[in-house]
């Protein structure tokens, strides 16, 4: 039996160390695994929210792809999967918010981009389409505040100051507007947004010639834009300037987006008119008229039927009265074209019918002034007369009805 009394010192004094040794090595392992124990604990912790962290991008990412495909049930399933890994992610939220948009769930964007903005709140993403979904509920003064928000967030930006001035527009606040986008010109000089947005203003404030200017230099800076040379168009005609706008139309309509426009067909024949080319004028019109979108255009009839009656066309100058009066019996035009033409010929009762009848919804005096005058070529002094008073009576600013009056009067005071 081993009796470790019997173990003499020196030998005890050897093992013991060697003992003591292994025994420490032993405290020191031990102590070092603990250690490892509680480190690996707290890598699998942070490698689990790592996972977690590009899990729930990946789920964005996905979403964020759905959304720009267009679908918009797959995207919102993604997106919630996103922000169920992670929450407090901004940018989640603002995507989920934009995809309740476009399915027009108001409610449910408002509330998302709030959440955006609680986690973030100079979120300019979030700000900016916040303001958004108010101006499609009309709340615009509340997307004004916000759109305005959202410049001073990123002045570098031109949208936003472009959709501040567009409500300050619909607000009625031009020259606000006007102020507020000159105000940060400087900084957008290449920017045909702005210039755009300038074009606009000047137009609602009269200023063609200013607006012909800005909507040309927008389209110098995104030549391939065709909306800035319909818009730039539209100016040039305001501004009389028929000639630079009807070279325009022609090229506005040999392209294929533009090419069965008939309110651009409609317009270009007017500037056709007005720069004395009546004649391809009258080609387009036939055109327009006997097309599928252009046959039940009153505006398209009216112009053919005036140029017809102009040109002195007597056949087309009918079939355009009675197309005008078979499509909007309530207007005058129709009937004011063909008591024209009846007057031209010599129908002086039928003329004077026509007339009749378009007085009935004509206020400006205008066809109890042709009544007059029908009047006035049977002889009729005093009937004459009279419907060139009820005319200015009508219409107290209608010259023409005034100047007949006394014409009438000097020639023949009363008349039985």
């Amino acid at each position: 039996m081993f009796d470790a009394t019997r173990l003499d010192a020196g030998r005890w004094g050897a093992t013991g160390a060697k003992v003591l040794g292994l025994a420490a090595a032993v405290l020191v392992t031990a102590s070092g695994c603990a250690g490892h124990g509680k480190y690996t604990s707290e890598q699998i912790t942070a490698a689990k929210e790592k996972m977690a962290i590009m899990k729930s991008a990946t789920e964005w990412e996905m979403a964020r792809q759905a959304y720009l495909t267009g679908d918009f049930h797959k995207a919102i399933k993604g997106v919630d999967r996103s922000i169920a890994i992670s929450p407090k992610v901004a940018k989640s939220h603002v995507l989920r918010g934009r995809i309740l948009t476009e399915t027009n769930d108001f409610e449910g964007a408002l509330a998302s981009f709030n959440e955006a903005i609680a986690i973030e709140p100079k979120n300019v993403e979030a700000t900016y389409h916040l303001g958004f979904i108010h101006e499609r509920m009309l709340e615009r003064e509340k997307a004004l505040e916000l759109y305005l928000a959202a410049s001073e967030l990123e002045p570098q930006s031109a949208q936003y100051v472009i959709a501040a001035a567009e409500v300050m527009i619909d607000l009625g606040r031009i020259d606000e507007a006007r102020a507020f986008v000159e105000g940060r010109h400087t900084a957008f000089t290449s920017t045909a947004g702005i210039k755009q947005t300038l074009g606009h203003i000047a137009m609602m404030q009269g200023r063609t010639d200013d607006a012909v200017a800005h909507f040309n230099q927008a389209r110098l800076l995104a030549p391939d834009d065709l909306t800035l040379t319909e818009d730039l168009t539209r100016a040039q005609v305001s501004a009389r300037r028929y000639g630079e706008a009807e070279s325009n139309l022609a090229r506005l309509l040999a392209t294929d987006k533009h090419k069965d426009r008939s309110d651009l067909v409609l317009l270009r024949a007017r500037c056709l008119i007005e720069i004395d080319r009546p004649l391809e004028a009258r080609e387009l019109l036939i055109k327009l008229t006997q097309s599928a979108s252009g046959s039940s255009d009153v505006e398209s009839w009216i112009l053919l039927g005036n140029l017809s009656y102009t040109l002195k066309d007597a056949n087309r100058t009918r079939l355009s009265a009675q197309r005008i009066i078979g499509l909007a019996p309530d207007r005058p035009e129709g009937y004011l074209l063909r008591g024209l033409q009846q007057r031209r010929v010599g129908q002086h009762d039928a003329a004077a019918e026509s007339f009749r009848q378009a007085s009935r919804h004509d206020r400006s005096g205008n066809a109890l002034v042709l009544l007059g005058l029908t009047y006035r070529d049977q002889g009729q002094l005093a009937r004459a007369n009279a419907a060139f008073q009820e005319a200015l009576t009508q219409d107290p600013q209608n010259k023409e009805a005034a100047n007949l009056v006394g014409s009438v009067i000097a020639t023949v005071p009363t008349d039985g």
